[in-house]
């Protein structure tokens, strides 16, 4: 995709130095991570920005859902997948707390400048990153977006949250365009990636960054133990063919660098992490990584899957939770020494578009 026929006048690149990124331990070459043969106990034991505002204050948006015992979104109904509720929440800030184990902390890889930005979250979920983010940086301006209202109302004074569709045309004013665009774990919440990629390249300054972060829906193991976690690997493929049917696949993490080239992005770059699935590793921070991974797992195998199963395959409610009680004892196998591979991909808005 090329540079859109009208773009906003560029804004002057800050004089500033780019900010020094915090150095993470890439694993994106063949090194297999050493299991530790003395711990065999699992984690759990042997078993316009005014539209998007109007939106957020009709009383539909808080007029959830509730299906098999999970309280879902009720704006753009049907559209996600997962739940709202808090057990999901809970999976969300968990998982934030995984990737800051992985990455050092570092809430964004791509070289962002010093000075004032203009920042969007999308699909921010509880918010964690938002509001780390405008933590982080109080001279930013932090706006966050997502289906349901669940955010916290006590928030940096630099942070804005609104209930917005990512898939519908973005009412951001192109005057204000932003510096910075962060998404991450949108799979199976979305159709069209070229079209969301094409909003985003729209609304991002010349020379300014997107950044997609996307673990692979899948499990590997570089020992040939999944071998040993047979309901657990049909789950996953059950799981990739509901997602088709339902035309929002979730394991589409391999091709985002790919997407955003063809999006007209430059200077591309993919960073790729095995992330331990359990407290399987020898060493001690992936030994860490992987129990809190474990749990968000444990959570997330329900979260996933009950809409998919039971909207998409004609499953019932007892069929599934019997099915994915199964599966939970497959992730709680110490001796499977699994990982899951965190992709992520960030480019830049040609200066000249």
């Amino acid at each position: 995709m090329g540079p859109p026929p009208s773009s906003p006048p560029a804004r002057s690149e800050p004089k500033t130095q780019p900010e020094i990124i915090p150095e993470v331990p890439a694993l994106s070459d063949p090194t297999v991570i050493e299991p530790d043969t003395e711990d065999l106990d699992s984690t759990f034991g042997d078993n316009s920005d005014t539209s998007s505002y109007t939106a957020s204050l009709l009383s539909e948006v808080r007029d959830y859902k509730y299906e098999n015992g999970r309280r879902y979104h009720s704006y753009r109904e049907g559209e996600y997948v997962l739940p709202n509720d808090d057990q999901e929440q809970d999976r969300q800030d968990l998982l934030h707390h995984v990737r800051n184990l992985m990455l050092n902390g570092a809430l964004a890889r791509a070289p962002l400048p010093r000075g004032p930005l203009r920042v969007l979250d999308v699909g921010t979920g509880t918010g964690i990153w938002a509001i780390d983010f405008a933590d982080s940086r109080p001279d930013a301006e932090v706006i966050g977006t997502d289906l349901s209202p669940i955010q916290p109302t006590w928030i940096p004074p630099n942070l804005r949250f609104f209930v917005d569709d990512a898939e519908s045309p973005w009412s951001f004013s192109q005057n204000q365009p932003f510096d910075y665009i962060h998404a991450r774990d949108l799979g199976g919440a979305i159709t069209d990636w070229p079209k969301l990629l094409n909003q985003a390249y729209d609304n991002v300054r010349p020379g300014g960054w997107v950044e997609l972060q996307e673990f692979e829906v899948t499990l590997k193991s570089d020992d040939d133990t999944m071998k040993l976690a047979p309901t657990l690997c049909d789950f996953l493929k059950k799981l990739h063919e509901a997602s088709e049917m339902f035309k929002k696949p979730m394991n589409i993490a391999e091709m985002h660098k790919q997407r955003m080239i063809e999006a007209g992005f430059e200077s591309v770059q993919e960073e790729v992490y095995k992330v331990p699935c359990s407290g399987w590793p020898a060493d001690p921070l992936l030994k860490e990584v992987g129990r809190y991974n474990q749990c968000s797992l444990m959570m997330a195998i329900e979260s996933y899957s009950l809409a998919l199963f039971t909207r998409v395959l004609g499953w019932s409610n007892e069929e599934t939770q019997v099915f994915l009680a199964a599966v939970r004892k497959d992730v709680k196998n110490p001796r499977v020494h699994s990982y899951c591979v965190l992709h992520i991909v960030y480019g830049r808005k040609p200066a000249a578009a």
